[in-house]
């Protein structure tokens, strides 16, 4: 399905997966990090090789089933994906940062501890995937105890990626979306009519923690 014509441009956290929602309902096919649970066929190693080597990497290939992506990991190459895709738009999800590194202390980071160190294992059956998360997710920073302690340096991080985006994309092809917007900027961003369904609101700490919750115990966490 690709090329691209939507690319995410927000971390994770900043209201992604209701943007997911917001999208395939405007008739998009959205690549989002749920993927990965949700279609067994997709190799998380495919996307970790990606950010290794993003100027190696086949977009058509990876992407040949969706025409819009968001969320981590491919908020890491957004760059290289509007260089493939020059007629694309970016949306960049944000909210402020103290909500945003306390939404992630909550989920991400507290289920990535769960984990501890299985993405260094190779004989563990989900390894791949916590492998790519661990790099996807602010190169580590979100997903290792010590480093995400230091909330300045994870918060600074945060916000210059929202400023270098804001910096890399052409104005006419970048909608800046707070958390908590509706439909009015989205659909006009996109040429849309607004659906009569409220805003997706999905994905709120308790629901992070209920999804990956039954996830963490098919795959033997507690």
């Amino acid at each position: 399905m690709a090329p691209l014509k939507i690319i995410g441009g927000g971390y994770g956290r900043t209201g992604t997966d209701s943007l997911r929602i917001a999208l395939d309902t405007l008739g998009y096919k959205t690549f989002h990090m749920k993927r990965f649970w949700e279609d067994p066929t997709i190799n998380p190693d495919d996307f970790y090789q990606a950010q290794l080597n993003p100027k190696d990497t086949d977009w058509d290939t990876l992407y040949k089933d969706h025409d819009a992506a968001i969320d981590w990991p491919t908020v890491n190459f957004y760059q290289e994906l509007l260089e493939r895709y020059p007629e694309a738009k970016v949306i960049l999800t944000v909210r402020s940062a103290d909500s945003w590194y306390e939404s992630i202390k909550n989920t991400i980071h507290k289920n990535a501890l769960l984990r501890g160190d299985s993405w260094r294992d190779p004989a563990h059956e989900r390894h791949l995937y916590y492998r790519m998360v661990y790099y996807a997710c602010m190169d580590g920073f979100v997903c290792d105890a010590e480093k995400f302690q230091d909330e300045k340096l994870v918060k600074k991080m945060y916000l210059d990626h929202i400023d270098q985006v804001k910096l890399h994309v052409p104005k006419d092809q970048l909608l800046v979306m707070e958390l908590g917007e509706g439909w009015e900027n989205l659909c006009k961003f996109l040429n849309k009519d607004v659906p009569s369904t409220p805003y997706p609101k999905t994905n709120s700490t308790s629901d992070f923690k209920q999804y990956f919750k039954s996830k963490n115990e098919q795959l033997g966490f507690v």
